[in-house]
């Protein structure tokens, strides 16, 4: 876990003063709603539909359990008791009063937290893996290399303005759990024919109103050279993306007009100015940071003992939750545990102070003190020992985050929508409720297997829809909200973009057509095939035709 410096502390301090001078003149006048408005979005916080909405960061989804309870007492004390984690693994609050946002500020400070750069055209919150550091299948810890670009990206004044936001991922395992192909710049880790550890250059990717997957722009780049590299690119777009358009700002956009081999070689003569520059890292860099992500005092065990091996014997409950919410680790003995967010009747992501003390209690009772957010806006314990488990499951459901439905459908990944944003064409809770509870049988969701489903609200697309195997998408028609369904998305190593069926459906109308749609595929599949495999072997058509057959 990443610890403050001085400097760091005195950064964040001077910019908490700083923000509570800019609001106290604002609200006396002094500055006007154009004036404060580029000073609150660089301290997150926005003016949505019923009140300011606050953004802090949580890098690369690492919380811990201090953090955590000061999150939990911020929700109680300036909210209304509870906040919401976002899939750039941040927490947003809905309901701050503008004038208290100073004070939550100076209380997260004093727990090494901010929220600068959570908004605004510069390089955001830099994401990663949920697993990174106790995956079994990671070649590299990516977390040292996410603070490094953190410490870089932050307050940087060259990308303080850029044409748009600008958002890195990274990923240090063979299966891409950071969505790097859709980023504006993701670094997927790949080991070259020597053995030496490098980096895949992807750019320009990203979803909203033109989803585009990102494209290799270099196969492998040596570790040291992240920085000068990533300079290289940000300069190219900061000198060539346009500012005319905020559709067309973005990267992406770039990216296809100047064509990816057009784009690479404009980086590449940069880095002719940049490459073995002061930016490059030294080994004493990587070897500083990499100190503060060093293994837990891990005790030796064996993987599956007695007493956890009977229990899942035994309980066909417990059984479930453990092969659907917990991952296997690299240490013997020990498993992560998904704590689901996603129970029917709750908002996807919501999480309440009380929860949040009960997550921190656990992180210290059975693990390190340490907490992961991941993009699926579900909750992280690392290192739980095996014979821990079911000790862990029984109180994760006294507080609601047993649901056994970590990867299936009724996991929806789900923006705020209309309830919250001002931004958002039609609501997304209500109808991702209706989904959850069309699908409540845990026996029928088990069947269905393995289904990402993603919702937005709207065409910024913070729901991630377009790579859901079913994606969501809230319209606007003619004042009234209605919902377009795509199919065959995918992230990961294999990214696809879903496609439009037809028609969008009134609200009403969505969880039937969800019903035709799984309907279909059972009827379909093959072997133990998982619906996308299904959905891309048999094509759109036939779910088409289903779905919008008159008497079926």
């Amino acid at each position: 876990m990443y610890r403050y410096d001085e400097v760091d502390y005195r950064i964040v301090r001077e910019r908490v003063e700083q923000f509570r001078d800019q609001t106290r003149r604002f609200l006396a006048g002094e500055l006007s709603e154009d004036e404060f408005r580029p000073l609150r979005l660089m301290n997150g916080l926005y003016i949505q539909r019923h009140a300011p909405m606050f953004r802090i960061a949580i890098p690369y989804g690492h919380l811990a359990s201090r953090q955590l309870r000061r999150l939990a007492h911020i929700a109680r004390t300036y909210d209304k008791g509870y906040g919401h984690f976002t899939t750039r693994q941040n927490m947003q609050f809905n309901w701050p009063a503008l004038e208290r946002v100073p004070d939550i500020l100076s209380e997260l400070a004093d727990v090494e937290m901010h929220s600068i750069q959570t908004s605004g055209n510069c390089v955001r919150n830099t994401t990663t893996d949920a697993f990174a550091g106790v995956a079994a299948d990671e070649l590299i810890d990516p977390r040292p290399y996410c603070e490094i670009i953190r410490q870089w990206s932050t307050l940087h004044p060259e990308f303080a303005f850029l044409p748009r936001k600008f958002k890195i991922a990274v990923s240090g395992s063979v299966d891409d759990r950071a969505a790097t192909l859709v980023h504006d710049v993701g670094l997927h880790v790949v080991r070259a024919a020597d053995g030496e550890i490098g980096f895949k250059v992807i750019v320009g990717g990203g979803l909203g109103r033109t989803p585009i997957v990102g494209e290799v722009i270099r196969e492998f780049l040596p570790t040291r050279h992240i920085l000068t590299y990533l300079d290289a690119i940000l300069r190219v777009y900061n000198r060539y993306g346009r500012r005319d358009n905020k559709f067309k700002a973005r990267i992406k956009i770039l990216v296809k007009a100047l064509t990816p081999q057009g784009f690479a070689a404009k980086v590449e003569d940069e880095w002719l100015h940049l490459k073995d520059g002061a930016a490059t890292l030294r080994d004493e860099d990587v070897a500083h940071y990499a100190s503060f992500f060093g293994a837990p005092a891990y005790e030796t065990l064996s993987p599956n003992p007695e007493a956890f091996t009977a229990k899942l014997a035994e309980d066909r409950a417990f059984a479930r939750w453990v092969e659907q919410n917990t991952r296997t680790h690299r240490q013997p003995g020990y498993r992560s545990v998904v704590l689901s967010l996603k129970k029917t009747g709750v908002p996807p992501g919501d999480i309440t102070a009380e929860q949040m003390e009960a997550v921190a209690d656990w992180s210290e009772r059975f693990g390190f003190g340490e907490v992961r957010v991941a993009h699926e806006q579900n909750v992280i314990l690392p290192d739980i020992k095996e014979s821990d488990l079911y000790e862990v499951w029984q109180l994760a459901r006294s507080q609601g985050f047993a649901t056994p439905n970590i990867g299936l459908l009724t996991d929806i990944i789900c923006c705020p929508g209309g309830d919250f944003c001002s931004l958002a064409n039609a609501r997304s809770i209500p109808v991702a409720e209706a989904i959850q509870r069309k699908f409540d049988d845990l026996d029928y969701l088990h069947d269905l297997g393995e289904i990402d489903c993603n919702f937005s609200g709207c065409m910024n697309a913070c729901g991630h829809h377009h790579i859901g195997n079913i994606g969501i998408l809230g319209v606007d028609k003619n004042g009234e909200e209605w919902y377009q369904i795509t199919l065959g998305g995918s992230q990961g190593n294999h990214t696809a973009i879903g496609k439009v069926i037809g028609p969008s459906f009134a609200q009403a109308d969505v969880p039937l057509a969800f019903e035709k749609i799984m309907n279909l595929y059972v009827e379909q599949r093959q072997d133990g095939e998982r619906f996308i495999e299904t959905v891309r072997r048999i094509g759109l058509e036939p779910f088409k035709e289903r779905v919008y057959a008159k008497h079926h």
